[in-house]
């Protein structure tokens, strides 16, 4: 099928830019002057339906499932035939997945299917079908343990890493390849030109960060999309558990029928090694890729809704941050969505925008996408701004505190420090969550302290990761906290709480792409689902207390003693309007996002010594003019406001079925 009507008027907008700027290139000119414009934008020339349909099953050099011999891990290939009959070499697109046989790809949860001969039909989401006609190949890898491959998964571990680092070397002709999965006839990728770009959302994301960490030769660019940064951020905050399992269950639901029989011993290791106590163990330590952003060749360009409550926005901000630090070449779109892939927020832009980054990055196209603006931030639903770096180069750490109000639990929020002994009470209420905490804000409650802002003169914009810093006096042995920033104030937002984290699928279908006989190129439509809402939880982060000496390793606290501790906030970019106000709010247990503690403890807040650094854009001069430089009361009447439902349960499956 054709591909979708916007995608064909921009590609015609492109044709005739390509054809003018040529035109014009001639006219002007000097007389024995060569015009040699590159091309802006690879063409579907190639045959969709006569592409070739492979499975190469390549050797990772691991045995991870102890049966005597090298796992082998399965390769689904799509490629145009015609650069292979014309001897000409061509760069992959791969997408390394766990989930391609037990839970899906997609808003729509596809799944590979295959013909009578074992060979490739469907392969998930639109990229064989939008990209093979341009010259590209597109390889859909099974990780170890999953699907057709050999092996165990062990969830971001070796394995999985070396899953696909293998194809990647495989397409470089560096690692082997066999027809088959057990058989001895050798498969060559002679049609590639050791030229790879990986994507994929979640885990899939997350293997291409942790592959690009290795350094690995001819891996060029990298998309990845609502990813792990660090497994240990993924089940832990600070030594919080956010979850009621660790990896061992990801570990045997994404499995093969085969793998959940042999991959026993695999699946004690992750139990032994991440103990629910939530220490850094060694086995954490190994699957965290923030370390090994210095050896990335690949340039990067990220994804991620800032409203992610499965894999928190803080797995971006480390990564982003860790690739500034080395100097990576990259760019990123943040969206106010939950855990949603921009194919399904952004499609069109999403869809042009890929292609001339897969066109510079693996044809070597001179079309200008990496001069553009490195960040689009959506500032409301649908409604999106660029930044040419970010966070902005004008964005400074800005300190303010909280400070005691007129009545209980209901502070002030300014640079200047609480007197000495200000002190604010609360007790964990497990049942409670960031939004019933919010939407009672205004008024003294047990279970939170608020600080708030008067109403904003200006627009105060936050961007990046802020972190709080928090002393308290528990009455237990075991405690938990968050912080959330909050803007209060009128919005329509996504609604990033409901089914759908921020979108709904329409019955109405548009095509990206060719299409054949079993694969077709045509999704069904979104839209943004939006609220009405009082207030927005923009950044939040947790942390147990017991952690407050070492990060890594808890430890029980003493009760009426005062410990100190700093919690890292999720990375985010949100303007709290003029005439809206900031709050920052601390509690215990977030419901449905953190595990509670073993007891039910009251804690006593040191204001003077607790301060929250926040990356504001202008820096404190910005934060004051807006705010005013001493505090103000709150100017709340109250009454509740209203935000979204609240978080849901979630469960630990990154990408998948996760709700």
């Amino acid at each position: 099928m054709p591909i979708g009507a916007r995608v064909t008027r921009l590609t015609y907008r492109s044709l005739v830019a390509a054809a003018s700027a040529a035109l014009m290139s001639m006219l002007l000119s000097p007389p024995g002057a060569q015009a040699a414009p590159g091309p802006l934008r690879s063409e579907p020339v190639h045959s969709y339906e006569n592409a070739i349909r492979e499975s190469v099953w390549v050797d990772t050099r691991l045995d991870g499932d102890g049966d005597g011999r090298g796992d082998r891990v399965a390769v689904d290939i799509v490629r145009p035939r015609e650069p292979a009959s014309q001897g000409r070499r061509i760069p992959v697109i791969m997408d390394a997945s766990p989930y391609y046989a037990c839970c899906g790809r997609g808003n729509e949860s596809q799944r590979k299917t295959y013909d009578a001969r074992g060979n490739p039909v469907l392969l998930p989401l639109h990229y064989d079908n939008y990209f093979v006609p341009r010259g590209y190949a597109f390889a859909a890898v099974d990780l170890a343990g999953t699907n057709r491959s050999d092996g165990c998964a062990d969830v971001g571990g070796r394995s999985d890493i070396q899953s696909a680092k293998a194809v990647v070397d495989w397409l470089g002709g560096r690692a082997k390849g066999y027809t088959s999965r057990t058989g001895d006839e050798r498969a060559r990728a002679s049609w590639s030109n050791g030229d790879t770009g990986m994507i994929g959302k979640s885990y899939d994301g997350t293997i291409a960060n942790g592959v690009a960490a290795t350094g690995v030769e001819g891996l060029r660019t990298i998309v990845p999309i609502g990813a792990i940064s660090s497994w240990y951020d993924y089940y832990f905050a600070q030594g919080a558990p956010l979850f009621g399992s660790g990896p061992d269950w990801l570990s045997r639901y994404v499995g093969s029928p085969g793998a959940r029989e042999r991959c026993g011993a695999v699946r004690q290791r992750l139990i032994d090694g991440a103990p629910r106590s939530g220490d850094l163990t060694r086995l954490w330590q190994e699957r965290d890729h923030v370390p090994d952003a210095d050896r990335v060749r690949a340039s990067v360009f990220a994804v991620h809704g800032m409203q992610d409550l499965n894999v928190r926005a803080k797995h971006f901000g480390q990564w982003w941050d860790a690739l500034a630090d080395a100097g990576v070449e990259r760019k990123v779109w943040l969206s106010q969505a939950g855990h949603v892939d921009p194919f399904d927020f952004r499609r069109a832009e999403w869809v042009d925008t890929l292609h001339r980054w897969f066109d510079h990055y693996l044809l070597g196209y001179d079309n200008g996408v990496e001069d553009e603006p490195m960040a689009d931030i959506e500032r409301a639903p649908d409604r999106w701004s660029t930044d040419r770096h970010w966070p902005p180069r004008a964005t400074a750490v800005t300190t303010v505190s909280p400070g005691e109000g007129t009545v209980p639990g209901v502070g002030t929020l300014s640079p200047k420090p609480a007197r000495p002994g200000a002190a604010e009470t609360f007790t964990d209420d497990r049942s409670l969550d960031e939004i019933d905490w919010a939407s009672a804000v205004d008024r003294p409650t047990p279970a939170k302290a608020g600080f708030v802002t008067g109403p904003l003169t200006h627009d105060l914009r936050l961007s990046g990761s802020s972190a709080v810093k928090v002393t308290v006096t528990p009455n237990t042995e075991t405690a938990h906290l968050s912080a959330v920033l909050v803007d209060l104030g009128p919005a329509v937002i996504r609604d990033y709480a409901a089914s759908g984290e921020g979108i709904t699928t329409l019955p109405e279908r548009t095509c990206w792409g060719a299409s054949a006989p079993g694969d077709s190129s045509c999704y069904k439509e979104t839209k943004a689902r939006t609220k009405a809402v009082d207030l927005t939880v923009f950044s939040r982060g947790w942390a147990d207390l017991g952690t407050y000496a070492d990060a890594g390793r808890g430890r029980p606290l003493t009760p009426g003693k005062a410990h100190s501790i700093t919690l890292d906030l999720h990375a985010a970019d949100h303007v709290v309007p003029a005439g809206h106000r900031l709050a920052l709010i601390l509690a215990g247990t977030d419901r449905d996002l953190i595990e509670p503690p073993a007891s039910t403890p009251t804690l006593t807040v040191d204001l003077a010594r607790t301060s929250a650094r926040l990356p504001v854009v202008g820096g404190a001069p910005a934060f004051a003019r807006a705010a005013g430089p001493s505090a103000a009361a709150p100017a709340g009447d109250g009454a509740g406001l209203e935000g979204v439902a609240g978080p849901r349960p979630l469960r630990p499956v990154p990408g998948g079925e996760a709700r």
